[in-house]
């Protein structure tokens, strides 16, 4: 049950969805986590309640389009806990709309929260990382990453962006001895899944009937991709990088 015992994992986005389910399973199997996010309610909350559990953990509040706000974060965690063993670059908003209806400030927002910030705190994670002597890199990508999307052209071009910058890192620092791997979902019951149908002025129970048209048959749980998550963090996946892991119950497999 201690996969990751003694390491310590900074996740961004940890407020909700997959990086909060992703806070509470890493540390239920004995990880101290810094739980990054740029919600002064909800994260807080996030880290109480891995406490209230026997974990450690910390809030870190942080912007992670900007620089600065992403190496504080870093030193935050390494301030805390003494160490840096795992980042999971988990934040990431979506904006529904065609190149012709999303305006220049929404597509900068979507690269900056959902790419730029895999560069910024992968940046100031990795030399942490290396005097630590290695670690392992998680980037939350999507199957809309892998193939197209209707009405997500700035999610499709930061998700495809985040998987090809995965693989790339990957060769950049395997001989530092950090492993870097991506999870792409397929739709996920988070609040952001909810905000699209909104987004698309679509009924919700409409909407997440027909994200569940998948050979399992249903929409994904932030569950799920936390078990994800932890596999590729954990030693289990010890001889895994530059890898992208599918989960998305069989959408993409036909």
């Amino acid at each position: 049950m201690n996969e990751l015992e003694g390491r310590t994992a900074l996740i961004s986005g940890a407020a909700s969805g997959i990086g909060r389910a992703s806070a509470l399973l890493f540390a239920r199997h004995g990880a101290s986590v810094a739980v990054a996010d740029f919600n002064p309610a909800a994260g807080p909350a996030v880290a109480a309640q891995i406490e209230s559990e026997g974990g450690r953990a910390i809030f870190v509040p942080v912007d992670v389009s900007r620089a600065a706000e992403c190496r504080q974060a870093v030193e935050q965690t390494v301030t805390a806990f003494g160490r840096l063993d795992i980042l999971f670059n988990n934040a990431g908003i979506i904006h529904r709309a065609t190149v012709i209806d999303e305006s220049e400030e929404e597509w900068d927002r979507v690269i900056s929260v959902n790419l730029k910030s895999v560069f910024l705190l992968s940046k100031y994670a990795i030399p942490v990382m290396a005097v630590g002597g290695g670690g392992t890199i998680i980037n939350t990508g999507s199957g809309w990453g892998l193939v197209g999307g209707r009405k997500a052209a700035s999610y499709c071009a930061s998700k495809g962006a985040v998987v090809l910058l995965t693989k790339a890192m990957a060769l950049d620092h395997a001989s530092q001895n950090i492993r870097v791997n991506c999870i792409c979902p397929g739709d996920t019951d988070t609040p952001m899944l909810r905000h699209e149908a909104e987004q698309l002025g679509r009924p919700m129970d409409t909407f997440l009937a027909e994200a569940a048209q998948r050979p399992l048959g249903r929409i994904g749980t932030p569950e799920d991709m936390a078990r994800a998550a932890l596999f590729l963090a954990s030693q289990a996946s010890s001889f895994v990088t530059g890898t992208t892991l599918v989960v998305d119950g069989g959408g993409l497999a036909g």
